[in-house]
């Protein structure tokens, strides 16, 4: 049997629209979906059955009420559910190891477009084995489409009234490490817009760099626009694999002028999927992302990929 799609459930908005964006996404990989509820435990705690008894019926509504919404909005998805031990973070790492992907909710920032990510969402997205997508709450299967232009013979209904095309995807976009490029990130965002049909938008923000800080190789310190060139170039020969295995897929490069984060974080504002890279290793003090990770999961809108690297 294939390796699932796995989605958290704790009851919450978040929870309900990571289960829905992780059915649609259960389905494109033909896989099926699982849906997780990890119990809250505590070791030291001995609540006795009558409690033990009350957290089993919490978790098996929660599962009940994301069961249902999927299967509205998603039927052609093969459900299953799970209750597992806590503690959360630790039962969703677990987890994570037999999943193809796991997909978790985070509430957004009310008049940001952002979320309000979790101890429990960070320490996964550290340290999980899988790729972990992080799904606002209020996220829709409309908001994965452009508008749909006026005549559209392909419409469908938004929640708001709205009327999107289910024939254009909105763009998957790739934050790339062009010093450190990773193939498991980057076969990530080119079978997540193959599988969409979408354009994949490759993202490399450079910085000019000080005198000090150029070696052996390094991009010289020439004009701008040469530097941009050279980074396109250095850009397209890392590419140039992947456009052979996908030839199907659009691929668009941007290789802007200034920080990373600011750049994905922009580039998200019109985006389906931002896919990023979070490289695994052990760390002095507790689970950390990168900076540049770090910004795009706070602060975009859209869903976020974390694809987990060496």
């Amino acid at each position: 049997m294939p390796t699932p799609v796995m989605a958290g459930v704790d009851g919450s908005a978040e929870s309900f629209a990571a289960a829905e964006w992780a059915a649609r996404e259960a389905v494109r990989r033909e896989r099926p979906l699982l849906l997780l509820h990890a119990r809250n435990w505590h070791p030291r705690r001995a609540d006795g059955e009558a409690a033990d008894a009350a957290r089993r019926q919490l978790a098996r509504r929660a599962l009940h009420r994301a069961e249902e919404r999927v299967h509205r909005a998603c039927p052609a998805a093969v459900l299953s559910d799970e209750q597992v031990e806590g503690p959360a973070s630790a039962a969703l790492l677990n987890a994570a190891d037999r999943a193809d992907l796991l997909v978790l909710g985070s509430r957004g920032l009310s008049g940001f477009t952002g979320f309000l990510v979790g101890s429990v969402a960070l320490a996964v997205v550290a340290r999980a084995s899988c790729p972990v997508v992080l799904v606002r709450a209020g996220e829709q299967a409309a908001d994965e489409y452009l508008p749909a232009d006026d005549g559209s013979t392909e419409a469908g209904s938004a929640g708001d009234g709205s009327a999107f095309d289910r024939t254009r995807h909105r763009d998957v976009v790739l934050g790339l490490d062009a010093g450190d490029p990773s193939d498991d990130v980057i076969e990530f965002a080119f079978e997540a817009a193959r599988l969409r049909g979408a354009r994949l938008r490759v993202l490399y923000a450079w910085q000019e760099p000080s005198a000090f800080e150029l070696g052996p190789g390094d991009v010289a310190l020439a004009g701008k626009p040469q530097q941009a060139r050279e980074w396109r170039g250095f850009m397209s020969a890392v590419l140039q694999v992947w456009r052979d295995k996908y030839p199907g897929v659009e691929v668009v490069e941007c290789v802007p002028q200034e920080k990373a984060s600011t750049a994905l974080i922009r580039a998200a504002s019109a985006a389906g999927l931002v896919v990023v890279g979070h490289r695994l290793a052990e760390r002095p003090v507790g689970p950390r992302t990168g900076p540049v990770t770090h910004a795009v999961i706070h602060h975009v809108g859209c869903p976020v990929a974390v694809v987990p690297h060496p």
